[in-house]
């Protein structure tokens, strides 16, 4: 291995342009070139300064990736997509974001569903990025549930004990606190150990429950607080070396 050598996709995702994991789909995809040839092997070692990275046609300017991450918090309203762009013309998260934290090249880390609100983490910081999208490194989220009607502490044993979906995807048990309950409707806190998509909502379908509200209000040692829906915020150097530490990339 030559000096100042690295795999290609970690390139990829330290220039900020996408995870680890969103890397190794381009790569494969026949998305990059390195000095003008197509390269499919994610693994592929590069020296950043010296070879010519193209992805999707563009020059990769790696000597202007940020000496310094940025990291934002975002409360993500209901129908805004958790995509840097969409082709129906929706709103994205990358879009409502204030003018002030809209440079560089941030990713949502991970997604909320377009009905969903809540916590949602933007980076242009490709390690960690891929950490917490790794199934290896997911850390507990937690979410605040609101369904039609009535619920008792038996109709979410399923949940506590681990379901198996109607698709047929195994779960492992759910942490399931029921907050309050009447004729109207019920609330509860889940938290969350597994990366299955939509998790929740389906669920609550196999279930034959209803969800009127789905908030994620914590991932690992981040809290939304008070931040009011739609609006976004730097972390602070400590949520920034909290995250960094429970996806361990820090000591």
């Amino acid at each position: 291995m030559q000096s100042g050598e690295v795999r290609l996709n970690k390139a990829i995702a330290g220039a900020g342009v996408c995870s680890r994991r969103q890397a190794d789909d381009l790569i494969q995809q026949g998305g990059v070139r390195v000095n003008g040839e197509v390269v499919d092997t994610p693994g592929a070692r590069v020296v950043p300064g010296r070879d010519r990275i193209e992805v999707r046609g563009q020059l990769l300017e790696l000597d202007a990736a940020p000496a310094a991450f940025t990291y934002v918090m975002l409360h993500k309203p209901v129908q805004v997509v958790s995509t840097v762009r969409d082709p129906q013309g929706r709103p994205t998260v990358l879009g409502i974001l204030p003018p002030e934290l809209r440079g560089g090249r941030l990713y949502p880390v991970g997604r909320l569903d377009y009905f969903s609100e809540g916590l949602l983490i933007l980076t242009d910081d490709g390690d960690l990025t891929n950490r917490l999208t790794h199934p290896r490194y997911h850390l507990p989220k937690v979410y605040m549930v609101k369904v039609r009607g009535h619920v008792t502490e038996s109709t979410l044993a399923p949940m506590r004990q681990g379901m198996t979906l109607a698709e047929g995807e195994k779960l492992a048990p759910v942490d399931v606190r029921l907050l309050q309950s009447d004729r109207q409707a019920s609330l509860f806190e889940m938290t969350l150990r597994q990366g299955v998509n939509r998790q929740i909502r389906r669920m609550c379908r196999d279930l034959g429950l209803t969800v009127l509200l789905l908030r994620r209000v914590r991932q690992g040692p981040l809290e939304l607080g008070e931040l009011p829906k739609g609006a976004a915020r730097r972390l602070t150097p400590h949520e920034v070396a909290a995250l960094r530490r429970a996806a361990g990339l820090e000591s």
